[in-house]
């Protein structure tokens, strides 16, 4: 089983992720940010990864601190789990609309980190969640996951939908990108022998 937990401990958050990538998507949160409690409900269910997330951070200030360390949190606790990636399809994409709203997410288990986050959200905030946060959450994850990480809103009028679809294409990319390619079986899928950097 490709499991892991990480506890990250700062001045500003103390954080704990524990995963399953090979789960059944239930899905644990105690973050103290309901809406991203939410969002990463997507990520499990639609991954079919099993993950508990359970946060105290500096949220009499902003979110802001706690939202990232997630996303770094998420991202250290994903490249223990996945390994040496041997006999995984690396690759993984995923459209996923929601009535008006339709996003692609590609992702690549290259082992460099990247991002390119193309969205333009029609409103500052969902609720009382500010949704630039929505981009270090990603940030955290690839720089710490050591992911390239594609994100594309191509439509949407609701933010919610704008940003539901977003996390479940992503949950859906990811389970793609993880799963067992049987033809590369004991192999990594990379002509340069490796994964990591």
């Amino acid at each position: 089983m490709r499991t892991a937990t990480v506890t990250r401990n700062t001045l500003e958050t103390q954080i704990t992720v524990s995963l399953n990538l090979d789960g059944s998507g239930v899905g644990r949160f105690e973050t103290g940010v309901p809406f991203l409690d939410h969002m990463m409900d997507q990520i499990a269910r639609h991954g079919l990864i099993d993950l508990d997330v359970v946060a105290h951070g500096d949220l009499h200030i902003d979110a802001h601190h706690t939202v990232e360390d997630i996303g770094i949190t998420l991202g250290q606790a994903f490249a223990k789990a996945i390994g040496d990636k041997k006999g995984i399809r690396r690759y993984g994409h995923a459209y996923v609309p929601l009535d008006e709203a339709l996003s692609r997410v590609v992702i690549d288990l290259s082992g460099r980190p990247g991002l390119s986050y193309n969205v333009e959200y029609t409103r500052a905030s969902i609720g009382q969640f500010d949704v630039d946060l929505f981009s270090e959450f990603f940030h955290g994850f690839v720089n710490h996951g050591m992911v390239t990480l594609h994100i594309d809103n191509l439509r949407g009028v609701n933010s919610h939908h704008q940003a539901e679809t977003i996390f479940k294409a992503f949950g859906r990319a990811l389970r793609m990108a993880c799963e067992a390619d049987e033809r590369m079986a004991g192999q990594t899928p990379s002509t340069k022998g490796t994964l990591s950097a």
